[in-house]
């Protein structure tokens, strides 16, 4: 019998949407990746649950039709329209309990927020010591 060779198709998922849209759904366990026009549903959960070490129970898939866009080549040339490249997105539900990190802040900033109010603290302390002097 001959074997029929299927192509695999790498994925590189850098990280989900992070829009209002996708962060409603989030709190619905379900999150938004753009990936390949190739990638098939059960290539795209095995990605999710390889990087993100997570179990994920539904994937649903869309493609969204690119924009129609005009162009020209130049002044007197007949204008023309053009269409731009067709996106395709995975909406990804993981089972409850799993979650991925969208929103994170770096380390730097979080350390930074703590010594802010104490800042402010001294900033007041600084103003109130001026009054008392008048």
């Amino acid at each position: 019998m001959a074997e029929k060779k299927t192509a695999k198709v790498e994925l590189h998922l850098l990280e989900p949407r992070a829009t209002e849209k996708t962060y409603l759904e989030q709190t619905k366990r379900t999150y938004v990746f753009p990936v390949k026009r190739t990638a098939s549903k059960q290539e795209i959960a095995a990605l999710v649950e390889k990087e993100f070490s997570v179990k994920v129970t539904d994937v649903r898939t869309l493609i969204r039709n690119g924009k129609k866009t005009k162009y020209s080549k130049g002044k007197h040339a007949y204008p023309g329209i053009t269409h731009r490249q067709d996106k395709k997105y995975a909406y990804v539900t993981l089972a409850e309990g799993n979650s991925i990190k969208v929103f994170e802040e770096p380390e730097e900033n979080k350390t930074s927020a703590k010594e802010a109010p104490k800042a402010e603290k001294a900033k007041k302390a600084d103003k109130n010591a001026g009054k008392e002097n008048k």
